[in-house]
């Protein structure tokens, strides 16, 4: 789309969207309709309204063709507060626009992989569905989409979400099968398949069932946001991040204007170890987050920027930089609110970071001494990132030789896992005992108990291998096979804790703690070729940070004594 062309459709936009209000149908006017409380005003954006290109084929007026398309690629980047403005638009336009129903249902439902759904917004769902049933359909294939997207609404309150989603699945792959050139058909089925995808199933059969479709569509719809969104989320993972890579380069130039989509390519280049892209995501997308929360609550931030920062900082830390990421952290802790208030990737993400940041440079003492943050949030429900605090903690005070205090935090643990099991949240309590195990191991260290120790952080391992990461995070708080092998290595086991580092590292390349272990290991072993090989992984990735760790100035002595060796590698 030239300048001129962007010219116009801002401004069609902006004329279309304020004379919504004045041409409201007695339809919509009913008072069922009216105490839905959808979401109308001006398209709030920074910059052009560049979100990809996407063309559906609509029964409702010509006119509104370009809007809809609009609302659409909204959706494909997850932006859904602006999506519902578009789709609520369309409705005070045409009532009986049916396609404008679903685009608001769609809207309400928000992150369709994230098993979190609002009550209120199910009832809003709900409640919207029952006046576009009421409507005549033009065309079969429209009725499809409302009765596709009923299902994730019908008999909420008594139906679990995952059985509504395997629903939904069916529903869409009947729709797949009957509309075979309908591209969107295509793209929400892959979508609904991936998001019924087991996380603990590691032969990744959904994930690659749906990249397979949308890596077909890609060839024809480079430009489509939501087939290079999705194709990234199915390869989130380390084993098949790489088949995601050339995709993740052009998300965000396909659709500039989403904050969204300028984050999740950060999400391969996390697996990929390819911090420095990851880092340039992030600041893009955390800016494009402040722009978009100054223009709707300039006393909040929005959730989109607090994601960023998670990730931003795991790059940093990766980079050896505790400057930046210490400067990123306190950016965090200044946040007093956040909208939405209940988005679970806020409470992770405001916990997880000065988490990662004292665990990641093995500061103990300040480990135990974690809080829960001053933000506004519903800490309550919170259970999984409060987790988290407490294994942090656990983790501090088993190595400082405080095994009560651990127990303490142990225990907080396993209550907190009892509340997952009542919420029956299977990936969370998962992890939660992923947690406890390691715990256990590390409490079992600090009695002198080390086969114990062992056989605990062995199991955590083991649990650990067997799930998968959740999209809400750029990675555990420090992955199971590390810190197996820093036991191993605190134990004098030099050659089970090398061979854990090296384990670790396929799945977690250029993780700066796994480079420095390694070494380590590698060093105590005597293997000066691979204790430099690792050290000079570890130099290469500071360079260009004014990384103070000591782990950077320890690895540049040893590799100066040593660079005989060094250059043999080379």
């Amino acid at each position: 789309m030239n300048y001129f062309n962007k010219l116009i459709l801002i401004f069609s936009i902006f004329l279309f969207l304020s004379s919504c209000n004045n041409k409201k149908s007695t339809f919509l006017q009913s008072p069922s309709f009216a105490d839905l409380e959808l979401n109308r005003g001006d398209l709030l954006l920074c910059g052009d309204p560049n979100f990809g290109e996407v063309s559906f084929s609509l029964s409702c007026s010509y006119d509104l063709r370009e809007t809809f398309n609009l609302g659409l690629t909204l959706i494909h980047s997850f932006e859904y507060a602006e999506a519902e403005k578009v789709f609520v638009s369309i409705l005070d336009q045409d009532s009986e626009c049916l396609m404008a129903y679903w685009g608001t249902a769609m809207s309400i439902l928000n992150h369709p992989l994230s098993f979190r759904q609002n009550s209120e917004s199910l009832r809003r769902g709900e409640e919207l569905l029952k006046v576009a049933k009421k409507l005549s359909p033009n065309n079969e294939r429209e009725k499809d989409y409302i009765d596709a997207v009923s299902i994730y609404f019908k008999d909420w309150e008594s139906i679990d979400t995952k059985t509504r989603k395997l629903k939904y699945e069916a529903k869409m792959e009947e729709l797949y099968v009957k509309y075979p050139k309908d591209v969107e058909t295509a793209v929400f089925y892959s979508l609904a398949v991936l998001a019924t995808a087991d996380l603990n199933d590691k032969t990744y059969g959904k994930q690659k069932k749906s990249g397979k479709i949308l890596e077909k569509l890609f060839e024809t719809y480079p430009n489509h946001p939501g087939i290079a969104h999705y194709i990234i989320h199915n390869y989130d993972s380390p084993e098949l991040a790489y088949m995601a890579l050339n995709t993740a380069r052009k998300y965000a130039v396909i659709a500039p204007s989403s904050a969204h989509a300028q984050h999740m390519p950060s999400h391969i280049f996390t697996r990929l170890g390819l911090w420095n892209e990851s880092i340039k995501s992030n600041i893009d997308s955390a800016n494009s987050a402040v722009c978009y929360a100054e223009s709707v609550n300039p006393d909040a931030n929005w959730v989109s920027e607090i994601h960023a920062l998670d990730y931003l900082v795991y790059a940093y830390l990766q980079l050896g930089d505790n400057v930046k990421a210490q400067s990123e952290m306190n950016k965090m802790q200044e946040i007093k609110e956040i909208f939405p208030p209940d988005h679970f990737a806020s409470a992770y993400a405001l916990i997880a970071v000065p988490s990662r940041l004292a665990i990641e440079n093995k500061n103990w003492e300040l480990a135990t001494q974690l809080e829960l943050p001053n933000t506004k949030l519903d800490w309550e429900k919170a259970h999984w990132p409060k987790a988290i605090l407490h294994f942090s903690r656990a983790l501090g005070f088993s190595n400082t030789g405080n095994s009560f205090e651990a127990e303490k935090e142990l225990k907080s643990l396993i209550v907190l896992r009892n509340k997952l099991i009542e919420a029956k949240n299977t990936y969370e309590i998962g992890q939660v005992t992923i947690q406890i195990e390691a715990i256990k191991g590390w409490i079992e260290y600090s009695k002198g108990n080390s086969e114990k120790a062992i056989e605990y952080m062995k199991l955590a391992s083991k649990l650990e291998s067997e799930t998968s990461k959740a999209a809400v995070t750029p990675g555990e708080i420090i992955p199971a096979d590390e810190l197996l092998a820093d036991l191993y290595l605190a134990l004098n086991k030099p050659v089970k804790a090398l061979e854990m580092y090296k384990l670790n590292l396929e799945g977690h390349p250029f993780r700066f703690n796994g480079l420095y272990g390694a070494a380590k290991a590698a060093k105590k072993l005597n293997d000066t070729k691979l204790a430099v090989y690792y050290f000079d992984q570890l130099v290469k990735l500071s360079l260009g940070t004014n990384s103070s760790r000591p782990e950077i100035s320890e690895a540049k002595e040893f590799i100066m004594i040593n660079s005989t060796v060094l250059a043999n590698n080379v």
